[in-house]
């Protein structure tokens, strides 16, 4: 049965039959993922022409962060290397590192007798002299038939070691917006803090990852269907993790009411402002008047909680525009309609406007938050006591503005 034609208590059916990956399938991509990470930290730079050490390889993307779809076998690595010293490094050494990815990898296949994998490397876009990624499609012996693609992407140390409850110090996201405002790269350098996006998402409840899964899908739908171009996919997993913080906040809940809250949130986009502090807040000053700068932007923004140069609102309100018409006609389908034709009630965190409650559950603490307008030049007041011994705070604050965008 059609997404739409779904009745909504059988939207966790229709998740489980249909978007969650077998084990079969995770095994493969697994498998692949580790094939992959060895080469590059084992083999890659052995006869490269200057000492080049991979300091770790994580997986991003979906399969990092728990929200992949049924038969939709890509990973994201992202290639840390202890030769790149800084932000600007990353952009002007990342060629040379992907085409010697690239060979390394074809002199592997070459040589190997025993076929341990076979890569198909993809056409690169001849106007970018200075790719940011390596995308490739990998087989192999070990799940003969199937496929699975990758993006390596090199990337610059900025944070060191991540444990558990890592925060980074303000001077991480000083340098960063220092380089990204002087040589206007903003949003450039996300995957450098890929482990911390990994974790964002990772830690959420399982069914929060489904109802990720459920509006993944619902975006693939209208992508096919309206094809140009559309918000990024990450923007709206993010929107469905603010619906669900602001609008429940428990492990178990009405999937159809989390899903037409997001897509409500996405009919009202000019009105949208998220964010979160639990990586980085108010406290600098530097941070602080950027961060204002950045709130006082053109509606929809939605900046990524662990970048915050990266607004992926963007400065393109077309491709909302045509996203929110197809969520507005989605609202009137059936997986939003009782059995007696009634319209299902949504969480109704679109409705709320200069006060919005937000529940930080590792503190385990309520607290409130008010929102000032964000024409404002002075920081929203976030300074929060904390007790000694919390984490740091993982809030998700929105502006909701009474007369729309700016």
């Amino acid at each position: 049965m059609a997404l739409g034609n779904t009745a909504p208590k059988e939207l966790d059916k229709f998740i489980e039959d249909h978007l969650l990956p077998d084990t079969a399938f995770r095994t493969e991509v697994k498998h692949a993922i580790n094939m992959i990470c060895e080469f590059l930290k084992e083999r890659c730079f052995r006869g490269a022409r200057h000492p080049v050490r991979v300091s770790k390889a994580v997986k991003g993307g979906s399969s990092g962060k728990g929200t992949t779809l049924r038969g939709r076998s890509d990973a994201d690595l992202v290639v840390f290397f202890t030769n790149l010293g800084s932000f600007q490094e990353q952009i002007s050494c990342r060629a040379e590192f992907i085409t010697e990815i690239r060979k390394q990898l074809e002199e592997y296949q070459t040589c190997n007798s025993q076929e341990t994998f076979h890569v198909t490397f993809k056409s690169q876009n001849s106007r970018w002299s200075n790719p940011r990624v390596l995308s490739f499609e990998l087989s192999s012996p070990w799940f003969p038939g199937r496929t699975v693609e990758f993006d390596v992407l090199p990337a610059f140390d900025a944070l060191g070691q991540v444990t558990k409850a890592y925060r980074p110090d303000p001077e991480v996201y000083i340098g960063l917006i220092h380089e990204c405002t002087s040589k206007q790269t903003e949003g450039e350098f996300s995957t450098c803090f890929t482990e911390l996006q990994r974790a964002f998402v990772k830690q959420r409840p399982t069914k929060v990852k489904s109802l990720i899964r459920l509006v993944k899908h619902w975006y693939q739908l209208c992508k096919e269907e309206l094809g140009g171009p559309l918000p990024p996919q990450y923007a709206l997993e993010l929107l469905t993790i603010h619906a669900w913080e602001s609008g429940s906040g428990r492990t178990s809940f009405n999937t159809a009411q989390g899903f037409k809250t997001v897509l409500e949130l996405v009919t009202g986009y000019q009105q949208l402002c998220v964010y979160w502090t639990e990586y980085y807040d108010f406290e600098n000053p530097i941070i602080t008047d950027y961060l204002n700068g950045q709130l006082r932007k053109r509606r929809p923004v939605i900046l990524d909680p662990v970048d915050p140069t990266r607004n992926l609102g963007g400065e393109d309100p077309e491709c909302w525009r045509r996203l929110a018409q197809a969520a507005e006609a989605w609202l009137s389908y059936p997986c939003f309609e009782g059995r007696d034709g009634s319209r299902l009630e949504s969480w109704g965190c679109t409705r709320r406007k200069q006060t919005m409650k937000t529940r930080e559950r590792s503190g385990r603490r309520r607290v409130s938050a008010r929102i000032q307008d964000p024409t404002s030049s002075r920081a929203p007041p976030l300074r929060k006591r904390r007790k000694p011994g919390l984490p740091p705070s993982c809030d998700c604050l929105a502006y909701e503005q009474l007369k729309g965008g700016q």
